[in-house]
């Protein structure tokens, strides 16, 4: 299986988005410009481990990841990232529960 990730056998959609829209979430790790951010150079980091952001859109990557925009506002960044790259602070404050 050379050249697999090892989520290549995850497929996220078949169940609910981890996170809902206006959840505070927190970046597990640095993200660095891999081309698709404008206004930075690559490889310039652009999300740093612990930054705090709010999901602001939900959509999806390959038909197998849900892609959460989340807004880092203290750095003026909106970035797409996988659950697996996000912890969840706080649910939306709006909503009571967990939409599902």
């Amino acid at each position: 299986m050379a050249g697999m990730s090892r989520d290549s056998a995850t497929v996220e959609l078949s169940a609910e988005p981890e996170f809902n829209y206006g959840d505070k979430v927190r970046s597990r790790k640095h993200v660095k410009n891999d081309g698709t951010f404008t206004g930075a150079e690559i490889g310039e980091v652009i999300v740093t481990k612990g930054d705090v952001g709010f999901i602001i859109s939900i959509g999806t990557y390959l038909q197998q990841f849900y892609i959460y925009g989340v807004d880092f506002y203290e750095r003026g960044h909106l970035v797409g990232m996988k659950a697996r790259e996000l912890e969840l602070i706080e649910y939306n404050p709006g909503q009571e529960e967990k939409i599902s």
